[in-house]
């Protein structure tokens, strides 16, 4: 199941999801939900929970009341109420979940203002007239962001929605600052002849409309799963002894990375087994201040006052029981005694990764002739007479042949 942007082309190969899992069309949203109570019969006496929830462009879901009792399952496309006009959205969940759903949202059914209603379904005019205002949405985005450069505002426009009924463009614009942009509406109302409603959005939700890969080498967490956008602080980077470098810990929105918070939670719990990194140590040698942890295998290490470059591995048990003997006045001859505990024997242990021989034609020693002749070569720079004497005893015995190759040479009959 997928939508037309998400089809495989002419010569197989695959399309890709163009609006990065957001699609308004399709089934391949990242919002999509399965009802798992939809085989299930309502008891006797109770009705059909009226609320429905209704999913639009880029992620957006509101929550509609079905007042006319219209058989809808999701997928269906209808056409909902708005402030002025109406609106074509897809039906992504019906039945009990809403009502969890709205109540975990804090939304009352019975607010008007809130809930709007569900018109019909939509018809095939309602339809032609929602996907020909959508293909108009990228020729205007580029238009538009041009007018705001002419303009010189300091603002981006990261993307434009139009009203199902095509009576009204919402333009999506991010900034640092706060932008008089009254210049910019009357000339996109006189350039594209439509309502115009600007609304500005923060930089993690441009992020996951415009998609991209992170760091990790995957798909950003926010364009493919995420859907709430939780506080993230410096301080989770610390407590998992990251360095607080902002190049690192920044995603592509340029604020810090949501994954910081994942594997926070674990970090915490392993952390309450450990004494406090600003607790010293009191020892007769002198004062030890932690310089490292390791969450993981639950060591410290320590160094005194003075002598930074030395540091001493210790437990956090070892470390708790300084603490509660300094709490009791009492001080430890030195770290070195509990450190000397921890101190294991390295041995080299060499295997046979490639599983031959112990002696391979690659480990065989090189012959020693060789090195006699490096040590009468580098001998003989320095005495050159040795280094004849070397050689004219060494080969005494050699032959004087010539090679079959080479010619002889002609012999001179007028020498004496």
């Amino acid at each position: 199941m997928s939508c037309k942007s998400c089809s495989t082309e002419k010569d197989g190969q695959p399309r890709g999801c163009k609006n990065n899992g957001t699609c308004g069309t399709d089934s391949c949203n990242k919002l999509t939900v399965f009802d798992w109570l939809a085989n299930m019969s309502l008891p006797q006496g109770q009705e059909m929970f009226q609320g429905v929830e209704v999913r639009f462009k880029n992620g957006r879901k509101q929550y509609y009341k079905n007042t006319e009792n219209l058989t809808l399952s999701i997928g269906d496309v209808v056409a909902t109420q708005a402030q002025s006009g109406h609106d074509i959205g897809m039906v992504t969940l019906t039945g009990e979940l809403v009502k969890i759903q709205m109540k975990r949202k804090k939304v009352d059914i019975n607010n008007e203002e809130e809930v709007m209603k569900i018109y019909r379904k939509a018809s095939q005019r309602d339809i032609d007239v929602w996907s020909e205002a959508r293909d108009r949405e990228e020729p205007m985005k580029v238009k538009a962001r041009q007018f705001a450069i002419d303009l010189k505002l300091q603002m981006k426009i990261s993307d434009i929605e139009f009203q199902g009924d095509a009576s009204k463009a919402t333009f999506y614009y991010t900034a640092e600052e706060r932008v008089d942009f009254r210049e910019l509406i009357k000339l996109f109302a006189k350039e594209f002849r439509t309502r115009i409603e600007m609304k500005q959005v923060g930089f993690r939700q441009e992020a996951s409309r415009l998609g991209g890969i992170g760091s990790c080498g995957r798909e950003l967490c926010c364009s493919t799963w995420l859907t709430d956008f939780r506080s993230v602080s410096t301080s989770a980077a610390r407590y998992q002894q990251l360095s607080l470098n902002p190049l690192k810990l920044a995603g592509q929105c340029g604020k810090l990375k949501c994954c910081l918070n994942y594997e926070l939670d674990a970090y915490l719990d392993a952390l309450k087994d450990f004494p406090k990194t600003d607790t010293k140590l009191y020892t007769e040698k002198g004062t030890a201040i932690c310089q490292k942890t390791d969450i993981f295998k639950g060591f410290m290490w320590f160094a005194y006052e003075g002598e930074w470059m030395n540091w001493h591995k210790l437990t956090t048990e070892q470390a708790k029981e300084i603490i509660e003997l300094n709490k009791n006045k009492q001080k430890v001859a030195s770290l070195e005694e509990y450190a000397a505990d921890l101190v294991e024997e390295v041995k080299a242990d060499y295997e046979n990764v490639v599983g031959q021989d112990s002696l391979t034609r690659f480990d065989s020693p090189k012959r020693k002739n060789k090195r006699r002749n490096k040590r009468g070569r580098q001998k003989s720079k320095g005495n050159p007479n040795q280094a004849g004497q070397q050689t004219s005893q060494q080969q005494p015995n050699k032959s004087k042949k010539r090679p079959k190759n080479r010619p002889s040479k002609p012999k001179n009959n007028n020498a004496k």
